[in-house]
């Protein structure tokens, strides 16, 4: 069976006061959960709260836009609450049932692209959330009866504990009600600026490709994923390459607009699309990819793969298989004359796998 890799946007779930969050649905986008990934992006505006809430997937969080978010983490089997601060170009994992709460403390949106891994989800392709409170709050879904005998309250407390909070997933928080501040000497451990990260491969005026990895950022490996930006300048090519270790690659446009080639099996090219911000993308098992950046704004990507030693095998650049392989292998596999067959693997192997064309 084919799969539909045609790029999609999110979908809103909830809006309000405070922000919004927007999802990719499974039904919408059945390759999520045919390769058991999924995404999600949250928006608060200034002031806004997202309720403390538990999810029932391994996640990574990407902060596209915003300057003084909050969130604080309580990692299970840990009793202890880490308050963190996030920025842009912040990444930060979200462990399967870790209990977390998201805060808007800046002037602007904070803006967080979570992408993830949903093998074990309830719903394959989608990540599930489990609020404590507010009308959807696991507290206020059991009965009062319990609630009196396990916290030794009475009928009024109960009311008061269940009932007062009517905010659904999101709230708007009045000013000058009191938050707790982050710890910067612990959100070092917990949170990784990628865009401040020293580049694997940097051409100049091409673009970058940056790899965060548990090698540079430990705490990654408790959700079993790794993360990769790609910023390409105006017309620049990140070349075709495939994940060789086993995994899948979901793919989020962060800024600007260009295309993107896939390939797959039988060599049947499976996607050859334009893509703009905020568009999600799904690169199966050895699927071959390719990014092009578009004429006048360049293009940003970030994205997750299933593992946490990624690999990938170049089809253009120094490092590309074309180096590796003896040029006779190549010359008769490619049925042609031994000139041009060296006149081949100079080019394919003189640049780094960002390309700027000059034809």
């Amino acid at each position: 069976m084919e799969l539909d890799l045609t790029p999609k946007t999110a979908q809103p779930l909830l809006e309000g006061d405070g922000g919004g969050y927007y999802i990719w649905l499974s039904s919408q986008v059945p390759v999520l959960a045919k390769t058991n990934v999924g995404a999600g992006q949250l928006v608060l505006q200034p002031r806004g709260f997202a309720l403390p809430h538990y999810a029932d997937s391994n996640k990574v969080g990407y902060v596209i836009e915003g300057t003084d978010g909050v969130v604080g983490m309580v990692l299970p089997n840990t009793g202890k609450e880490v308050v963190l601060k996030l920025k842009k170009g912040d990444v930060i994992p979200v462990p399967i049932g870790g209990v977390s709460w998201w805060f808007n403390d800046g002037e602007s949106d904070l803006n967080i692209i979570f992408l993830g891994e949903t093998s074990i989800a309830h719903v394959s392709g989608e990540f599930t959330y489990f609020f404590l409170t507010g009308v959807q709050g696991l507290l206020s879904s059991f009965s009062s009866d319990l609630i009196s005998k396990v916290y030794n309250f009475n009928k009024d407390e109960v009311t008061k504990l269940t009932q007062s909070q009517k905010g659904v997933v999101i709230i708007k928080l009045e000013k000058g009600q009191p938050m707790p501040k982050p710890k910067l000497d612990l959100t070092k451990d917990f949170v990784y600026d990628i865009d401040a990260k020293t580049p694997e491969i940097k051409a100049q005026n091409v673009g970058l490709v940056t790899t965060l990895t548990e090698k540079d950022f430990p705490f990654i490996k408790d959700v079993g994923l790794s993360v990769i930006r790609v910023k390409l300048e105006p017309n620049a090519i990140k070349a075709p390459s495939n994940l060789i270790t086993p995994g899948i690659q979901l793919i989020y446009i962060a800024r600007g607009s260009g295309k993107i080639e896939i390939v797959g099996i039988n060599g049947k090219r499976v996607l050859d699309a334009q893509v703009k911000a905020g568009h999600l993308i799904v690169v199966p098992h050895f699927f071959v990819v390719a990014q092009i950046a578009g004429e006048e704004e360049g293009m940003e990507s970030y994205s997750i793969v299933t593992t946490t030693k990624p690999l990938f095998e170049e089809l253009a650049g120094k490092t590309s298989v074309w180096g590796a392989l003896s040029p006779n292998v190549q010359q008769v596999s490619f049925n042609v004359d031994s000139e041009f067959n060296k006149l081949f693997i100079s080019k394919a192997t003189e640049t780094t796998s960002l390309i700027l064309p000059t034809i």
